[in-house]
């Protein structure tokens, strides 16, 4: 079995932390999608499913947020816990400091969908909105040493990459034999973490990375060898929206990744119609970026593999989510 070149993630200390926050996340189900649509896209191969978005907080982040407070705060000294995020991290990490009994001050972008700010604030969290995404990690450090918090980093930290790399595990566990598996992608935690654990798992899976073609950031790095400082961001995915990208989980993903592929947003609207007209699963952009894949640039690419694909995340609200629905329905041509 091959091993990480990162000493925290390898299948032992994945399986630890699997352990640690055993009590506090949801064991997600997975679900093989057999539909005309998915036929014509995997022909006599298997499409499976995993239901990350069922997750507490709605998405993946509880995983790494809980495992960072677990690991990291030391309740003797009363510490909180401090966090810049889109959204999904912020409201994982308010929800795993209301679990644990210790307080959460969260910075958002000003422009942050007022649904997810709220559903920080219901788990107790203080909210800090700010102008710059970008400059308020400098913020964070600030917070950080004069309120004696802990930084929980969305996606660059070894605590958060084996929260995610717990995600793997599950898939690994369940699913044998398989061919590929594809994640959506944003600062690289979920799919640095996932693919980890599945490579010492099932050494022979080819990892895909789903991009937003407005949020380009990790598949640039690749590009270059080397993690962008900023990156530009437009798209209606703002979960896969990181304003930059860091030199751990950039080595790691380095390390796992075989391939990246870009989505549009009209894609992303398509899939969540497909999503939701096929399942009933009403998922964010994020969350329906690998079904996007399926049938933009990866058409065809993936017939006759046994694929495991994972929806991770629904934290939107539902005046933008119908808004996106009724968009990929008018582009895949059905209004059913």
């Amino acid at each position: 079995m091959p091993q990480p070149d990162h000493p925290e993630l390898t299948l032992e200390k994945l399986r630890q932390t699997a352990s640690r926050i055993e009590k506090y996340v949801n064991l997600t189900p997975i679900h093989r999608w057999q539909d005309p649509w998915v036929i014509d896209q995997v022909g006599d191969g298997e499409l499976y499913l995993k239901l990350e978005f069922l997750q507490q907080t709605g998405s993946f982040k509880a995983r790494g947020a809980l495992n960072n407070t677990l690991t990291r705060v030391k309740a003797d000294r009363n510490q909180g816990v401090t966090a810049v995020s889109a959204g999904n991290h912020a409201i994982a990490v308010a929800y795993a400091a209301k679990t644990l009994g210790m307080s959460a001050k969260v910075l958002m972008h000003r422009k942050a969908n007022p649904f997810r700010i709220s559903k920080c604030q219901h788990y107790g969290a203080e909210v800090v909105l700010v102008d710059d995404i970008t400059r308020a990690f400098a913020l964070l450090e600030e917070i950080a040493e004069s309120e004696d918090r802990i930084i929980i980093h969305p996606f660059d930290s070894a605590p958060t990459l084996q929260g995610t790399g717990t995600l793997g595990v599950e898939i690994g566990d369940a699913l044998l034999n398989l061919d590929t598996i594809l994640v959506a992608v944003g600062g690289g935690g979920l799919i640095g973490g996932v693919a980890s654990a599945l490579k010492q798992l099932q050494p022979t899976i080819e990892v895909i990375g789903v991009e937003a073609v407005g949020a380009a950031g990790l598949t640039k790095s690749l590009e270059l060898g080397q993690p962008l400082e900023t990156v530009t961001v437009n798209t209606i995915a703002d979960s896969l929206g990181a304003p930059l990208h860091c030199e751990m989980s950039f080595k790691v993903c380095q390390q796992v990744i075989d391939q990246m592929v870009l989505v549009t947003d009209d894609q992303m609207c398509q899939a969540m119609a497909r999503v939701y007209d096929g399942l009933k699963f009403a998922l964010e952009p994020a969350g329906a970026a690998v079904i996007a894949a399926l049938a933009g640039p990866l058409q065809g690419a993936l017939k006759g593999k046994r694929i495991a694909a994972i929806l991770c995340g629904s934290n939107i609200d539902e005046s933008n989510w119908m808004e996106f629905l009724l968009r990929g329905r008018n582009l895949n041509g059905s209004l059913t």
